[in-house]
């Protein structure tokens, strides 16, 4: 397989469904990586942190490491830093990736006093989305705090079904509290150029693999990345009609993406 340029491929969903690989993903990636195609791994998984999930890929079969991936803390982190320097940041996610978010000045959402958090940062929705978290969030944002975001992804997929995510809960907290999150992973324009950077690739040169047609593929385009659908994880097909654009390429899984590469 001769390949040039470089892909972006989204996790959850395209390599695997909670963390079990989807069939040929293994042998496609090990094929990739023999054709030397500069590679990243981007996720807006808020649950586990870039050495995690690097380890669980690596145990799975998938030749990966902790560099090839970038996660939607990790970038956040990067914008925290350089937005809001210094900030007393309130976290409400569910999952420990305190790692990824180094540099930042973390305080538990419900244990901020009054006053004292200048930015609320939503993660992953889960078990920690409760009324108490959401409503402490709420009064921080009424208090003056600004909203980022990691991702408005309405759900993912998991062995049972689709479960909500964050995307059911934020346009709440931005209408309440008539503020606008600012969102920093897919499909934010900087988690791309953040995620070109890495690999030191052009986008024009560069493809980009997700089950979420406008999180991934579409916000990818517009960004002047080529656009890849699969349709596994999280794909249905009425999204599919009734989406902003249409998917440079559709593919079965991530399995046939050697053979596109080839062609």
């Amino acid at each position: 397989m001769g390949v040039s340029g470089a892909a972006l491929i989204d996790i959850d969903g395209v390599l695997t469904v909670d963390w079990q690989p989807l069939p040929g993903a293994v042998a496609a990636m090990e094929r990739l990586r023999s054709a030397g195609l500069p590679l990243a791994l981007v996720t807006n998984t808020t649950s586990r942190t870039r050495a995690r999930i690097a380890a669980k890929l690596a145990g799975a079969g998938f030749p990966i490491g902790e560099d090839d991936i970038l996660t939607a803390p990790s970038v956040t982190a990067a914008y925290l830093r350089a937005h809001y320097p210094g900030a007393r940041c309130a976290l409400l996610n569910s999952g420990d990736v305190s790692e990824d978010l180094a540099g930042v000045t973390l305080v538990d959402v419900a244990e901020g006093a009054r006053g004292d958090v200048d930015v609320v940062v939503v993660g992953g929705a889960g078990d920690a989305f409760g009324y108490a978290a959401l409503n402490a969030a709420f009064r921080h944002l009424q208090r003056g705090a600004r909203l980022v975001a990691m991702h408005r992804n309405l759900y993912w997929r998991t062995s049972e079904g689709l479960d909500l995510d964050t995307g059911a809960f934020l346009p709440g907290l931005e209408r309440a509290a008539r503020v606008e999150a600012e969102v920093t992973g897919k499909p934010a324009e900087a988690f791309y150029a953040t995620a070109l950077a890495h690999l030191g690739a052009v986008a024009s040169e560069t493809l980009m693999v997700g089950d979420d047609i406008e999180t991934d593929v579409l916000a990818a385009q517009r960004f002047g990345i080529t656009g890849v659908l699969v349709r596994t994880g999280k794909y249905l097909p009425e999204t599919h009609r009734s989406a902003t654009g249409t998917p440079d390429h559709v593919l079965d899984s991530f399995a046939d993406l050697p053979e596109l590469l080839g062609r």
